[in-house]
């Protein structure tokens, strides 16, 4: 889907105009608030944030993070790391969240002198950071953009209570108009936004979707992580789920799903607040925890499947979607958030499935015939190999930097000027320009 659907119709004079790329190429300096930190916690938006501050690097921008304080590295990449005191959220342990409006940030910040500062917070207070870098980028003079990873009021209900949803809407609104432009991971949530009028819908724009085609790749297909995964029973079906075990991922309705399947082993690669339950529920079942895997671990475990499996109906991207077609496996996932974006209409049945969000019969007509026909898994592995080869972290990088924070300076000029206007219409009336006779 392309930028343009995103963001919707707009008369020639709401546009920034189109700028050549030789001039789009200078070094810039660049402040980004991330939270929770890409560096200690892992969730999907993790490769999208260390490659993103990587490909800066190599373009030759000068790039200051701000993040939680725990496992910050001493360096990466050559960028300027600061880590801010945080606190864990006290709904969904593990979740350190940082005001980062200290003095001692603002100062960092203030003689980093940033180009433009870009927040994101993908987490449910999303509003914490976010609210600090608003408050720096305002006291600073500077352009600031905002990106959006998690569709925060879907997850309220799950973690606390119905009646936040409303206000979260709100505070969203207030953040997000106050930013020159906002970056979305998916079509999807973009139409979201627009339809809550979170903010003018020329200034949202796409987030493009990058997978690390090396690291995630069929060749780390490896049969001692296959005995791992399968509880020593490499040769029965093998379904793996990969990520962040939460309550809002729909996890419990892959019981349904196995219930169905007694041939069929199930692999867990992943830990979170969800898994004690998870766990209890599986238990007695054919099912593997094997907690949080990094690196070639984490390569192989994807690798080493038959068929993986996304029930979450609130995702705004799917990361681990990528990764999985990445690895030449298939995907069979829910047709909601944006995994549509992943395996579009005209793609499913090729790079892989989508079922109706909660239908257990749906999900086992498209499982089943994967599990069973290893022709079938192979093709439409083979395919969602080629498709998500085409996605590149340096391209998306490239666009961000090179389109889209060009046009939140532009359309931050374009507001300061607005601002102005009172002046100036008061100026012209205090000190008149002389009259030229002819």
């Amino acid at each position: 889907m392309n930028v343009t659907e995103v963001r919707g119709e707009y008369g020639e004079e709401e546009s920034p105009p189109l700028i050549h790329s030789e001039n789009n190429s200078r070094p810039r300096r660049i402040a980004l608030f991330v939270e929770p930190s890409p560096f200690s916690y892992v969730s999907g938006y993790k490769n999208r944030f260390q490659n993103f501050i990587r490909y800066l690097r190599e373009m030759g921008d000068e790039v200051m993070v701000i993040t939680t304080h725990e496992g910050v590295p001493q360096e990466f990449y050559g960028a300027k790391l600061i880590g801010s005191r945080s606190f864990l959220f006290p709904w969904y342990q593990k979740l350190p969240l940082s005001l980062a409006l200290s003095p001692r940030i603002v100062l960092e910040v203030a003689r980093f002198k940033p180009d433009i500062i870009h927040a994101s917070s993908p987490g449910i207070m999303t509003s914490l950071q976010v609210f600090g870098a608003l408050t720096i980028a305002k006291l600073l003079c500077v352009p600031i953009v905002m990106s959006y990873h998690t569709h925060v009021p879907v997850y309220i209900p799950r973690y606390t209570f119905s009646w936040l949803v409303e206000p979260m809407w709100l505070i969203l609104k207030f953040l997000h108009r106050a930013a020159d432009l906002t970056l979305v991971p998916s079509a999807a949530i973009g139409r979201d936004l627009q339809a809550a009028r979170v903010t003018a819908a020329n200034k949202i724009r796409l987030w493009n979707k990058g997978v690390d085609s090396e690291s995630f790749h069929p060749r780390y297909r490896f049969h001692e992580m296959r005995l791992r995964l399968s509880n020593g029973e490499p040769d029965r079906p093998l379904v793996i789920h990969v990520g962040r075990l939460g309550v809002e991922k729909s996890l419990d309705f892959l019981k349904s799903v196995m219930d169905r399947l007694p041939e069929a082993r199930i692999a867990f690669i992943g830990d979170g607040p969800y898994r004690e339950e998870l766990e209890k529920m599986f238990s007695g079942m054919p099912a593997v925890f094997t907690g949080m895997l990094q690196g070639e671990e984490l390569s192989q475990a994807y690798a080493s499947g038959d068929v993986f499996v996304m029930p979450s109906e609130s995702e705004t991207l799917g990361q681990v979607v990528l990764e999985a077609m990445s690895s030449g496996i298939p995907v069979v996932g829910a047709r909601a958030g944006g995994i549509p974006d992943i395996i579009p209409a005209d793609q499913e049945g090729k790079t892989g499935f989508l079922f109706a969000p909660g239908d257990v019969g749906d999900c086992l007509s498209k499982l089943e015939p994967l599990l069973q026909n290893k022709e079938l898994r192979e093709t439409i592995g083979k395919a969602a190999r080629e498709e998500m080869q085409q996605y590149d972290w340096k391209a998306a990088t490239k666009k961000i930097r090179n389109e889209d924070y060009n046009a939140a300076i532009w359309f931050w000029r374009k507001n300061r000027s607005q601002l102005l206007r009172p002046l100036q219409w008061l100026a012209t009336r205090l000190f008149p320009s002389p009259e030229v006779n002819n």
